[in-house]
């Protein structure tokens, strides 16, 4: 009858407003059923998941999986389907110069469904830093990219660090707009400089350059260029973004994220769109583990459960246009399901400027439904598995 059911789980799908312990059904990679108690005689496989949270598949809409080309790039099912995260957005890895590498070495090879974006810098993250001189940006060669690789590509991204404002000032930002506007996609744009080189007011320059569709990266960055003024107030600008239909993302990164920038901006009524994880090899090293641990630092920042659930499911499908094939476990859309564990401790996390938050709920991978395929998870970042650094006792 179904190719797969996953029976005996809570059920949290934002996008319905669907709450309770129902069982999910699979056929030919799309949701089939889901309901309480489904027949499950002929099924070819059924999995017992009670006691599990069962959600949309996870989207992380800011990541970096150019493993091989970056030497920062993470396996894309390292990050992916063996994380719980069925779909990540590779947020301008690659540029007009190296993103046929993509197609060529990257996509072929993972589970994990990756929508790239491209860089407004010729050679992506390949270098570093990225823009070096006026000529890192060739427009001609980056529309033509987009072309060639039309529905791949899924956006342009930018990045407003040093030295690219001070080789190119904000000619650099409106180039990507360029770019994207051309191309029809949305622009993903990159605050808060880690090089803390340019003034901080470069934020009120960039924000009214943003159109309905764009994307504001790193929400929460404690470096200069971020959202919030010298006193820890909103620029005016920020408070409009919502309203002109620009998307808000709170990529956390090595460098980007800060909880004290977060109390206030969320304080002052601002409140992002998406969590994303900013992953990179040397992120995972240092703070950034998976997207799974990043939605607990929200939890532990004051959102609920069905809340975080949401900003990693339907709001990123939104953001890519593909609500009515991801980010729902809605009957008919691809079978892209997570399966978490939901558990009760008492942890620290902490942020990208070393400020210690305690948290008191963690949520770890169990198994991810990619198209129908099921995958398990890994054992996990730590050498504990998934669960948070500075475990106590719960």
């Amino acid at each position: 009858m179904y190719d797969l059911v996953l029976r005996g789980g809570t059920v949290i799908d934002p996008s319905q407003g669907l709450r309770g312990q129902l069982d999910v059904a699979v056929e030919g990679g799309h949701i089939a059923e889901v309901t309480a108690e489904i027949d499950t005689t002929g099924a070819k496989r059924v999995i017992d998941i009670s006691g599990r949270t069962v959600t949309p598949g996870l989207i992380d809409l800011h990541a970096h999986v150019f493993e091989g080309v970056n030497e920062a790039g993470v396996q894309p099912d390292l990050a992916g389907v063996r994380a719980g995260v069925t779909t990540i957005v590779d947020a301008g890895s690659s540029g007009a110069a190296t993103f046929a590498a993509f197609p060529r070495h990257i996509l072929p090879h993972n589970a994990t469904e990756v929508l790239p974006f491209l860089h407004i810098c010729q050679t992506g993250l390949a270098t570093n830093p990225d823009i070096i001189a006026a000529a890192s940006i060739d427009l001609d060669a980056t529309l033509r990219v987009v072309a060639e690789h039309k529905g791949l590509i899924r956006g342009i991204k930018a990045r407003m660090v040093s030295p690219a404002l001070d080789i190119l000032g904000m000619e650099m930002p409106r180039l990507a707009k360029r770019a994207a506007r051309e191309s029809h996609l949305p622009l993903m744009v990159h605050i808060g400089d880690t090089q803390k080189r340019y003034r901080s007011d470069v934020i009120r320059e960039l924000l009214p350059m943003l159109e309905p569709g764009d994307i504001v990266t790193h929400l929460f960055t404690a470096n200069p260029g971020g959202v919030v003024d010298g006193g820890g107030r909103l620029v005016p600008e920020a408070r409009e973004l919502i309203d002109r239909g620009v998307w808000l993302d709170a990529a956390h990164g090595r460098l980007n994220f800060g909880f004290d920038v977060a109390r206030r901006v969320l304080d002052q009524g601002l409140v992002p769109h998406c969590i994303s994880t900013d992953l990179t090899v040397p992120g995972r090293r240092a703070t950034v583990h998976s997207l799974v641990e990043m939605m607990g630092r929200f939890l532990g920042l004051g959102f609920t459960l069905d809340q975080v659930i949401g900003m990693c499911t339907v709001n990123p499908a939104r953001v890519l246009g593909e609500q009515e094939r991801l980010g729902s476990l809605a009957v008919g859309r691809q079978a892209d399901i997570s399966v978490l564990d939901v558990r009760q401790g008492d942890w620290v996390v902490y942020d990208t400027v070393g400020e210690g938050m305690r948290i008191s709920q963690a949520l770890v991978p169990v198994l991810t439904v990619k198209r129908g395929q099921v995958f398990e998870a890994e054992w996990g970042p730590h050498a504990w598995g998934w669960e948070p650094a500075g475990y106590l006792a719960p």
